[in-house]
């Protein structure tokens, strides 16, 4: 009763504040005093032991006892203790302590480590590429609350789940439904990077008592690494099994792909702003990455994003020309901006899109809005890709389309 009356304190508290506009000057960025905080805290395994021989860090109250195996992945570490206990290590933004159902927290915890107390059976999902992965370690029955409406999923289980009524719509990332989270006893809010550009959002969901994970699976520089996040939420979901089973078998595609010679044909990645700035990948990317595999070479070498370690990054036209003119493919990313199917929709974005080669030659693609939802699945692209790049039958491709 008494956690249930500081929700509803918390849930005024945030109604207000959303009324007022953006609260007290500054709380839409992160404090400064507590990145510093948590960068004095000696709880950052990455930098200080070696991959091959890290060790979980010392809990009080807890005994270490292994380190999950990773084989692609860079971006997360897993960590397991003595009764149950694991460590969600997320290299870009926190940690999070996952405590077994009826056992508590060891006291005297950092303020900066977040507690996820299973079980975690009501979980708000606003990060919709993730719901693939929960959907292949058979979890969709503890995700409750949506961040789109069932026409918005591609992933079939979860639409059934909102048709039949057993997940509901809350309000997608940026406008949660604050009093639907609270009286549905919303346990966890999974989220995307997105959140970062609403951080406000972020802290009314944490004043309510919902702990937020932000996922930074799209920060892998190879695809087989953005998969390999079924570890962390198998982990944080009891499902360990399922996801390792899975990932052996995605990983089982990849290596069947290996073997494709390359055809030294560039290829662009990209999509056009609402600003008129092109948005490309960085070099150091899964898509790229897949590209390499599919035979194909990333247009863009040596690409870095000088402001973040963010996956995008944001070019003028001229610069964005300027690599991408001679590029011998192009293809356009539908899942950001599903309205360009034609090269008279590209050309009505920038009239200097009828001088790149590609459009000339017709080799301009893209892909369809279902492909951010299929983080489980990245075989099915990179096979794409080969096919585009071989003159394959477009009939077999699964997420490229060819604009007409």
């Amino acid at each position: 009763m008494k956690k249930k009356l500081c929700k509803i304190t918390a849930l005024l508290l945030a109604a207000a504040l959303s009324l007022g506009g953006c609260g007290q000057p500054g709380a839409g960025k992160k404090s400064t005093d507590s990145t510093q905080q948590a960068e004095e805290q000696t709880w950052d395994t990455k930098d200080d032991q070696s991959k091959s021989d890290k060790k979980g860090p010392e809990i009080e109250g807890l005994t270490y006892e292994s380190t999950m195996d990773l084989t692609y992945a860079t971006e997360f570490d897993v960590y397991y203790y003595k009764d149950g206990y694991k460590l969600l290590d997320v290299h870009e933004d926190r940690q999070y302590l996952v405590v077994p159902e009826g056992k508590e927290a060891p006291e005297g915890l950092p303020e900066n480590l977040v507690v996820l107390q299973q079980p975690l059976d009501h979980i708000y999902m606003a990060a919709t590429a993730i719901m693939s992965l929960v959907d292949a370690v058979d979890a969709i029955d503890q995700i409750k609350f949506s961040g789109v409406n069932a026409s918005g999923w591609y992933v079939e289980d979860a639409k059934k789940a909102m048709e039949s009524g057993d997940m509901i719509y809350a309000g997608k990332y940026s406008e949660p439904d604050y009093e639907t989270l609270v009286n549905g006893e919303c346990d966890l809010a999974v989220e995307s990077t997105m959140i970062l550009h609403t951080p406000k959002v972020q802290e009314m969901i944490e004043d309510l008592d919902i702990p937020v994970f932000v996922d930074y699976s799209s920060y892998e520089s190879h695809p087989l690494g953005r998969t390999e996040w079924i570890k962390l939420y198998g982990a944080m979901l009891n499902k360990e099994d399922a996801a390792d089973r899975f990932f052996e078998e995605q990983a089982q595609v990849i290596e069947k792909l290996k073997g494709f010679e390359n055809t030294e044909k560039t290829v662009v990645y990209f999509y056009v702003n609402t600003d008129g700035s092109i948005v490309v990948r960085k070099s150091e990317d899964y898509i790229p990455s897949m590209i390499e595999i599919a035979g194909g070479r990333y247009a863009f070498k040596n690409l870095k994003n000088a402001d973040s370690n963010a996956p995008s990054v944001k070019l003028t036209m001229e610069e964005f020309y300027a690599t991408a003119v001679d590029a011998d493919y192009l293809i356009y990313n539908g899942t950001i901006d599903g309205q360009v199917k034609s090269i008279s929709d590209l050309e009505a974005k920038s009239n200097l899109f009828s001088e790149f080669k590609a459009v000339k030659e017709g080799n301009v693609w893209y892909t369809g809005k279902n492909l951010y939802q299929a983080t489980d699945t990245v075989g099915e692209l990179i096979m794409d890709m080969h096919l585009m790049l071989t003159d394959g039958d477009p009939k077999e491709m699964t997420f490229l389309e060819k604009m007409k």
